[in-house]
Parts: C-alpha cells; sequence; structure tokens
C-alpha cells in the first residue's frame, strides 16, 4: 500500500507556472506507475498525466500537452507536474494516484489517492 501527499497548488495568473509534487510513503513507489487527475466544480474527474515506474513512458492528455511535464524521482518517492503557460481553464482540484498495474490513462485504474491541491488561475 501506498499513502500520497501532494503539494504546490495556489493561485496563479493566466500564463504563469506551478510545480505540483507528491511524496509517496513507503519503500515501493518505484514499483507504482503515477498519474495525475484533476477535478473542476461540477465536472468528472479528468486525466491529466501519467508515468511509468521507471519513468521511461509518459503519456498526457490533449488539452496539456506542451504546457505540463510529468516526471519522478524514486529516489525521494516523489512525482512531479511542471505546469507551464496556464489557462484559467486548468483551475481544478489535482490529484495525484498510484497504480500497481499498467499506466491507466484512467482514474479507475488507480486505487490510491491522495487528498488533491487546489490550483486556480485567474484571466
Amino acid at each position: 500500500q501506498v499513502q500520497l501527499v501532494e503539494s504546490g497548488g495556489g493561485l496563479v495568473q493566466a500564463g504563469g507556472s506551478l510545480r505540483l509534487s507528491c511524496a509517496a510513503s513507503g519503500r515501493t513507489f518505484s514499483r507504482y506507475a503515477m498519474g495525475w487527475f484533476r477535478q473542476a466544480p461540477g465536472k468528472e474527474r479528468e486525466f491529466v498525466a501519467a508515468i511509468s515506474w521507471g519513468g521511461g513512458s509518459t503519456y498526457s492528455a490533449d488539452s496539456v500537452k506542451g504546457r505540463f511535464t510529468i516526471s519522478r524521482d524514486n529516489a525521494k518517492n516523489t512525482v512531479y507536474l511542471q505546469m507551464n503557460s496556464l489557462k484559467p481553464e486548468d483551475t481544478a482540484v489535482y490529484y495525484c494516484a498510484a497504480a500497481a498495474a499498467g499506466v491507466p490513462i484512467t482514474p479507475y485504474g488507480y486505487p490510491y489517492w491522495g487528498q488533491g491541491t487546489q490550483v486556480t488561475v485567474t484571466s
């Protein structure tokens, strides 16, 4: 089992940047694929980006390609989401999640979730 804690959210103007971090407990972090999802008020949770256990494969939603980058540091048990050129429509609660099998791009593939961190982008 793995426990996840996100940080790095906040308030930023459109065009700005933020870097989210997700710290994982446990010694088996490197065995998990990691994903970032977001959920805006009144909307379903949506996929943002995912990375394989070794970091060799990454996937991102079309809406964030070229702006967001997912990475991980297994020595620090941490996964990151670098968000550049932020837009007001990126406003949401961002969640990190861990999966023991594959690199899912849907929430249903992730049994472990953090509590979320709020990102608000103003115009």
